[in-house]
């Protein structure tokens, strides 16, 4: 029996280097890593140890002889990747980095957000260097988007969240949330009273579609709706108008497809969920019949990932509906299909869209409708959206890269509710250099550099922040490890400041400007009251979602 990675795979990597036969692939070193949608096991090697399955972050790898029906094709998933990287086993030792003599004293960082990243540089301090870690968030809560953009239909990912809590345990770390860095103190005062900073902030906007009519009422980004049902204390006060029959998500990445779920699942389902108890109530008044997905370019190449997609599969009450014309592909993609070292990932892709081309359709069911190779060119309406104009287009090979290519066909789609999931974008950090074409901080592996072209010292960025928005959760352990290899770096050569407050004289700070500050008793006492409130409505927690009611909750 072997043991197989699934859906929930966060790209963590943590279970490779427990693997004791090295079956786990690609592993962090491989250039594909950087790119992969999942890990995989290879079953002709594992030995039913079970040592990944003990230290993976979100319950990802089960038993073949355990896996639930809906994973059950995670089995061939697994073998399909091994048939096309057959397995070379690498046994060379692992290089733990050395410790900063303990000569140099305490290392002193603070880390701007909560979000993985963050998490995974505080994790990797902790553990690599006589270190004070403080945190810095301007939520009464951590954990960014693990609390605030994982699905709730997704409660496995979020368990990320309890391997933090529990590395965090020690006073070594310390949080300082609902302390907004820029407002409550400043980039300077944090350099004062420490060797150095991290921002890992994350890419806290969305891109736009700049086309007419987007500012139409009805129009959103799907980065609102996803912060609206997951309760972030900013959103909580948003309406979407769920009146109408059809939603139109443009852009098909696994977030357009998170909001589908979300708009066409049963939502006595969700009520199992933590999803935020307003969205819950306007999803059980929600007519909303139909979504449809828009995606600029073919099915071979549309955003999702195949284990996103495959988990459609398994909705209940609805139909996933692609148009067999839309799987008729163009010569690059006829080609890339072809090509026998094609990567199991796209080839299941496809698949999958042939599958449901020729599904079985329900009268009675809800639908989510793929369409490929479109592009809104307009929302229309007198003072709400009332339907989305396209224009359909062609893949025209651009130095071996298939292109969208508008032609003269065109369109016209109802709809009342449109929300644009086109990616996320980066803000600018304060007084910190930025890059307005990329959306980051300018930076070389982790390393802020400024206006003249030096690193400022001291200052550094992890995550999306620093490479753009891109990855998943578990894509942010390596990133962050690579941004504090030059931190410590720095602090062994003598670069870095010394500090010229500790931490005592940092709270005074702040208690002195009369921040309400959430320290860790503070988060333990919101988590505690919303996990017991979800006891007795039979769910994980019922988050609060209003700063008001976390205050109190954490002054309780």
């Amino acid at each position: 029996m072997a043991y197989v990675i699934t859906q929930r795979c966060c790209n963590d990597a943590s279970c490779v280097s427990e693997c004791p036969v090295d079956c786990i692939r690609p592993t962090p070193d491989q250039p594909e890593f950087a790119t992969t949608e999942m890990l995989y096991i290879d079953p002709d090697t594992c030995i039913d140890c079970g040592a990944c399955v003990d230290v993976c972050p979100v319950e990802a790898i089960f038993a073949e002889d355990d896996l639930p029906a809906s994973l059950a094709r995670f089995r061939d998933i697994n073998a399909a990747y091994f048939q096309r990287h057959p397995l070379e086993s690498n046994f060379d030792p692992i290089i733990t980095p050395a410790r900063p003599p303990k000569e140099l004293g305490t290392l002193r960082v603070a880390i701007v957000g909560t979000g993985p990243a963050a998490c995974y540089a505080a994790d990797e301090l902790l553990r690599r260097a006589e270190v004070e870690v403080e945190m810095f968030d301007r939520l009464p809560t951590p954990w960014g988007l693990v609390r605030a953009g994982v699905a709730p239909d997704h409660p496995g990912t979020k368990t990320v969240s309890n391997m933090f809590e529990s590395a965090f345990r020690r006073d070594k770390l310390q949080y300082y949330l609902n302390v907004e860095v820029g407002t409550r103190i400043s980039h300077e005062e944090l350099m004062r009273h420490h060797h150095a900073v991290i921002y890992a902030v994350g890419a806290s906007t969305d891109r736009r579609l700049g086309i007419p009519g987007e500012d139409l009422a009805g129009s959103h980004s799907a980065t609102e709706f996803v912060a609206w049902y997951n309760g972030h204390p900013d959103y909580a006060d948003r309406t979407f108008d769920l009146s109408g029959e059809r939603a139109v998500i443009v852009g098909n990445g696994n977030v357009a497809l998170d909001v589908a779920r979300v708009l066409t699942v049963d939502p006595e389902e969700l009520a199992k969920t933590d999803i935020a108890d307003h969205a819950l109530s306007a999803l059980r008044q929600s007519k909303i019949r139909e979504v449809v997905v828009l995606g600029r370019r073919g099915p071979l190449q549309a955003a999702y990932t195949s284990p996103e997609f495959l988990a459609l599969t398994h909705l209940e009450g609805v139909d996933i509906i692609v148009d067999e014309a839309d799987l008729e592909l163009d010569q690059v993609s006829q080609a890339m299909l072809d090509d026998p070292q094609i990567e199991p990932a796209l080839t299941l892709k496809y698949t999958l869209a042939e599958e449901y081309a020729a599904g079985r359709r329900d009268e009675g069911n809800k639908r989510i409708i793929f369409r490929y190779l479109v592009s809104p060119t307009a929302l229309t309406g007198t003072e709400q959206v009332e339907s989305v104009e396209l224009v359909h287009n062609e893949l025209v090979d651009t130095g071996g890269q298939p292109t969208a290519r508008p032609t003269d066909r065109t369109e016209s789609i109802a709809a009342t509710l449109v929300l644009r999931s086109v990616g996320y974008r980066g803000e600018p950090v304060g007084e910190l250099p930025f890059d307005e074409d990329r959306g980051i901080v300018p930076n070389e592996n982790g390393r802020v550099i400024g206006a003249d072209g030096h690193p400022l010292p001291g200052v550094y960025v992890s995550g999306w922040i620093k490479r753009g928005p891109r990855g998943v959760i578990g894509s942010n352990r390596n990133d962050s490890a690579e941004t504090v290899d030059l931190l410590i770096a720095d602090f062994v050569a003598g670069t870095l400041g010394a500090p010229q407050g500790d931490r005592a004289a940092l709270r005074a700070l702040l208690e002195e400007r009369g921040a309400d500050l959430v320290d860790r008793a503070g988060w333990r006492a919101i988590d505690e009251a919303e996990k017991a409130a979800g006891k007795v409505a039979g769910r994980p927690r019922v988050k609060f979602t209003t700063r008001e009611d976390l205050l109190g909750a954490a002054g309780d």
